[in-house]
């Protein structure tokens, strides 16, 4: 009798830790399970710091995938041009030949020298953000976080800082809601352009450095022909994927993770978001507060859709966010960027259709903020200082965009709110 008794003690202890782990990684368990937190709902607009070592030459997006291409692709034509890449140029310009000087020798470079997020995120939270989200790795397969698993990371090498922590502690002193992005997942076949070779000229057929066996944990390994989608099939690389996310949740545990792709990797995705989700209970003490945003799929209840450049043509019955960038995604010299009305105007239209505005502030390489940036930020502030209470906290109405005009001078918009059906007049 003892030793059952023994058992079922046992048994019983062990149900609440069972009991914890809500999310199990099936989509019906997210279904079930899932609901978006209010505190996303409310906020409507975020910023985020797409940021990190490609902003150094100030030229693309891509630099790292493209200084190694030296001939490039026409996906209209589905042919080679016999043309190099600018961002080819310009590295072997500036830097040299790809076999000799590549992205790993360009990490040290990022110094990221007048980096102070605690000045960022007052003026960010003073334009209006009630979230932040840090870049946690981009598609160059650079940790911005202190991995223990990655030698390639801010901490090591660069800043040698821990970028996302120091986004973390200013976030969190100023109040907002704190969230990382991962580009890893389609980081695989992104990177495969360091594996090749000029095929004609004085290095004609000599390998660029990404095809050196000591660097494969930064170029990853040579992928398969057939391994060209963007993401990876590659089982290994799928499962290097989880670990290195898994870390970042463990060490950070943010309330919003951003992928830049769909729910990655089938069962290896779900098993990530299921942890994701169960993590930020614990960490929230019983409470959901997570958001997951991935790129494809109608908007439903198990994450949040996420619109690159984009918005939906009208109100969702679930929210949704749009991801865009005052100018271009990396920082980029003699840019143009969005005004503070082009960014008012976009934001009231999403907000107006059930979704959120992730807005990206272009940082230089060295951390800090352009003046025209900052001007522009500063303007936000102003408006939102004034019209706020007909953005945070809405839900949307019958009808989105603007509502019927109102008498109230030149300038003026209406914007409606479902709850009590009352309107609010915000100026420009």
């Amino acid at each position: 009798m003892k030793k059952i008794i023994s058992v079922f003690i046992a048994a019983c202890i062990a149900i609440p830790v069972l009991s914890q782990e809500k999310f199990k990684p099936t989509l019906a368990s997210f279904r079930e399970n899932y609901q978006c937190p209010d505190w996303f709902r409310d906020a409507k607009f975020g910023i985020w710091a797409h940021w990190g070592p490609q902003s150094i030459p100030g030229k693309s997006d891509w630099f790292a995938k493209d200084m190694y291409t030296s001939d490039k692709y026409d996906t209209k034509t589905k042919t080679f041009t016999g043309k190099p890449h600018l961002d080819y140029t310009y590295h072997l310009e500036h830097y040299g030949h790809p076999s000799q000087f590549g992205y790993k020798d360009m990490l040290p470079l990022w110094k990221a020298e007048r980096f102070n997020p605690e000045q960022l995120m007052h003026l960010y939270k003073k334009a209006g953000a009630k979230y932040f989200v840090s870049m946690g790795t981009h598609h160059d397969n650079f940790f911005l976080w202190d991995s223990k698993i990655h030698r390639w990371n801010a901490v090591n090498m660069g800043p040698k800082k821990d970028i996302v922590a120091l986004f973390e502690a200013a976030a969190k002193k100023e109040g907002l809601r704190f969230g990382v992005s991962e580009h890893l997942a389609a980081s695989y076949t992104w990177f495969q352009t360091s594996h090749g070779a000029d095929k004609t000229g004085p290095y004609a057929g000599i390998p660029y450095d990404g095809a050196n066996p000591l660097f494969q944990d930064l170029y990853h390994p040579k992928a398969d022909s057939a391994d060209n989608g963007w993401l990876t099939t590659n089982h290994a690389n799928q499962l290097n994927w989880l670990n290195s996310i898994t870390e970042l949740i463990d060490n950070y545990h943010p309330d919003l993770l951003y992928s830049d792709s769909q729910l990655p990797f089938d069962s290896i995705g779900r098993k990530m978001l299921a942890h994701f989700y169960n993590d930020n209970i614990r960490y929230h003490n019983g409470k959901l507060e997570a958001v997951y945003n991935c790129k494809v799929g109608a908007t439903n209840p198990m994450w949040v859709l996420d619109i690159e450049r984009g918005k939906t043509d009208s109100i969702t019955p679930f929210p949704w966010q749009t991801d865009t960038s005052i100018g271009p995604w990396f920082y980029k010299a003699d840019s143009k960027y969005k005004t503070s009305l082009e960014i008012i105007l976009m934001l009231i239209d999403i907000v107006s259709k059930n979704g959120n505005l992730l807005l990206n502030v272009v940082q230089t390489p060295e951390g800090d903020l352009e003046q025209g940036v900052v001007n522009t930020l500063e303007e936000l502030a102003a408006w939102t200082a004034v019209n706020g209470e007909g953005i945070y906290g809405t839900r949307p109405w019958k009808l989105y965009g603007e509502g019927p005009s109102v008498h109230g001078g030149e300038g003026t918009r209406c914007f409606w709110r479902s709850e009590g059906f009352w309107r609010k007049e915000i100026h420009f």
